[in-house]
């Protein structure tokens, strides 16, 4: 369990569309933003701590998705996935520890696996239901920074339903760049929110979490799931389904060709993280 002792969080509406596809736009009308493509909050999937609730439920796997008891409507939200530093500082003013930076050190394809419940009262309620519940790739990839220019600026993200031996696009295949916020200014808004969300509507106060959690050192960062296809949109995941996210590098790589090692479950071990999950 690499990850055990990090911070999950992702961060809803970082793509333009996706939440009005996921029947979700809704449960944000009352939050506030500075401009129309800011993303809404970042909300937590897992806390390393005993005291979270369900939250506490270690929930990542890189090969399977355990579907929810009661809700079938089960979704892939293919993104990427950031493993951040955590650095600290103390404000002078209150005396509290508080997050100063973010250095992302990897990346991978992520699948934020999600139930479609309109008016949740919490987002994390949507997304961590038990173990087996969210997916990363086995294979990491090493960043650079996340300023323009860098690495993942050449990546593309990808998304697969497989059914009774047919595959079908779930996402559209998309750039990295096409983020609402990426590079510092993403960074630098997950640090405030890190900071300053506080507990209203959908949203959770993180700053909270972080010190019940004994402020860890790394977090797992989802940065925003991608639009659907038609596909996508009107289908949901069934036991005996297959989701894959791939995330690769589009200078490698055409979409055609990701389509057929997807079909093939097989992929090169240069320039892709592919994540493949067998849902049960």
């Amino acid at each position: 369990m690499p990850y055990k002792n990090m911070i999950g969080l992702g961060v809803a509406g970082n793509f333009a569309g996706h939440l009005e596809q996921a029947g979700e736009a809704s449960d944000f009308q009352a939050v506030t933003v500075s401009e129309a493509i800011q993303p809404k909050a970042i909300f937590p999937f897992y806390v390393p701590s005993e005291d979270s609730g369900f939250l506490s439920t270690y929930p990542l796997s890189n090969d399977k998705i355990t579907m929810p008891e009661t809700d079938g409507c089960l979704q892939i939200e293919p993104e990427v996935a950031l493993i951040c530093d955590i650095q600290y500082s103390i404000d002078e003013a209150s005396g509290d520890r508080v997050v100063s930076a973010l250095t992302p050190k990897q990346f991978a394809a992520y699948n934020d696996c999600s139930i479609r419940k309109p008016n949740a009262r919490k987002i994390s309620e949507k997304k961590n239901w038990g173990i087996h519940t969210k997916g990363i790739a086995s294979t990491l990839l090493d960043l650079d920074h996340l300023e323009q220019g860098g690495t993942l600026d050449r990546f593309r993200i990808a998304s697969y339903h497989k059914k009774k031996g047919d595959i079908f696009r779930y996402g559209e295949d998309s750039p990295t760049v096409g983020y609402s916020y990426f590079h510092q200014k993403l960074l630098d808004w997950i640090v405030d929110r890190m900071n300053h969300q506080q507990d209203a509507g959908p949203a959770e106060d993180i700053s909270a979490l972080l010190r019940e959690a004994h402020y860890p050192v790394q977090a797992l960062i989802s940065i925003g799931a991608t639009r659907y296809t038609e596909y996508g949109e009107s289908h949901f995941l069934q036991p005996g389904d297959t989701s894959i996210v791939v995330v690769y590098d589009g200078e490698l790589f055409h979409e055609e060709e990701i389509l057929e090692m997807a079909a093939l479950n097989d992929f090169p071990d240069t320039g892709i993280s592919a994540l493949i999950q067998q849902v049960q």
